[in-house]
């Protein structure tokens, strides 16, 4: 079927908007001359208002003047007039399904919750994200089973696009994103400010939305003092709530004070954040969002996994090093770790400094040390390195 005017809707967070940019690449691939827009958080709308695959990015203000049931109706009557032939939901929440059922859309398709899966065309599951299956008669009753995803979140969209749209020609050009004009002179002058055109960079991402993903502060303390003392500078990213934990790890270094050692956290946008990224010759990061940024900037990732599901939301790159620790309890996908003593958060503390320096040092190594910009892409791998500590 030839459709004209395309909505695909993504409301979440940072990583889950930068894992949907292969489908706008894929449907632009096979739909040339349709209208597609995205709809997306206002707050993050510097991730993809500038995706070269769309022609519009229509926005919602989730925690601000849309967060009531009054302005969500008055935001999906303006999404009616549009007349969408298509609209394909990527998240399986209340809000974003209530706007794909009631869009108005000739077909609406993708994930969905009960009650509003009645107005889609089709629904398919995600299995890229955790399931919990009861252990009921009729396996609706708790306690919960959790069962972890299986399948890379870019994969389950693209098969949406396959199974529920017909789409044939798969474009996966692995994760994008474009900066503004602005953003690029604010991250081209923010880093001559701080860094000279010799410096090779580090960029480090110490925070995470779920402490269970937060590898150790102190061990990102003895990354940072060792890189320093070989001669790299370290930078530190993270948004405003990352600030308390960036400036526990800081105390915790020997090269506290020294001029090697740079703070951005809570400091600048995100589309600034990927164009200080892509100079970066490595990112060590927690699975976060801006994980997912560094992907799309072309940084080779180092990350440690401790409570998310590895098949679901690895760095889709293939020059990235995925590290995980051989626990039973892994992935566990619980915000706050159950166990006591030295087993709270042994996912996380078995994960040494000394096994996470190999992988920097194998990167910095085979890269040079070259800031990503100046890396090749390849089309089609993206399939990280998983290797347990």
């Amino acid at each position: 079927m030839e459709y004209k005017n395309i909505l695909v809707i993504n409301l979440m967070h940072i990583g889950d908007l930068m894992l949907a940019t292969p489908v706008l690449r894929t449907l632009r691939a096979n739909y040339p001359d349709a209208r597609i827009s995205l709809l997306a958080d206002k707050k993050l709308r510097d991730l993809v208002e500038h995706n070269k695959h769309i022609d519009e990015c229509l926005l919602i203000d989730k925690k601000g003047k849309d967060d009531h049931f009054g302005s969500l109706w008055q935001f999906i009557a303006g999404l009616r007039k549009k007349k969408f032939d298509l609209v394909i939901n990527l998240h399986r929440n209340e809000r974003a399904s209530a706007i794909a059922a009631f869009s108005g859309a000739k077909r609406i398709v993708g994930y969905s919750k009960p009650g509003f899966s009645l107005l889609f065309d089709e629904v398919m599951q995600n299995p890229s994200v955790a399931h919990h299956i009861g252990r009921g008669p009729f396996q609706l009753l708790p306690p919960y089973r959790y069962v972890p995803g299986w399948k890379h979140q870019v994969h389950a969209h693209l098969e949406v696009l396959k199974q529920a749209v017909g789409v044939e020609k798969i474009d996966d050009g692995g994760l994008e994103m474009w900066l503004p004009e602005a953003a690029e002179k604010e991250a081209d002058a923010l880093w001559a400010e701080h860094f000279a055109s010799e410096d090779k960079v580090i960029a480090f991402n110490i925070g995470a939305s779920w402490r269970t993903k937060r590898w150790q502060d102190s061990y990102f303390a003895q990354c940072a003092d060792e890189l320093i003392d070989r001669g790299y500078q370290i930078a530190f990213f993270g948004g405003p709530m990352d600030c308390r934990i960036v400036e526990t790890c800081i105390a915790q270094m020997e090269n506290r004070d020294s001029r090697a050692l740079h703070i951005f956290t809570g400091k600048v946008s995100l589309s600034v954040l990927a164009g200080l990224l892509r100079r970066c010759c490595l990112f060590l990061t927690t699975d976060s969002g801006p994980m997912h940024v560094g992907v799309a900037m072309n940084v080779p990732v180092v990350t440690m996994f401790g409570a998310s599901p590895v098949p679901g939301f690895y760095p889709y790159d293939a020059r990235s090093v995925l590290i995980k620790a051989p626990v039973d309890c892994h992935p566990c996908g619980i915000h706050e770790c159950p166990h006591q003593g030295e087993e709270n958060l042994a996912c996380m503390k078995q994960i040494k400094p000394a096994v996470v320096m190999k992988y920097v040092d194998e990167l910095l190594d085979k890269y040079q040390g070259r800031p990503a910009y100046k890396l090749p892409r390849h089309y089609g791998e993206y399939q990280c390195r998983i290797v347990e500590a």
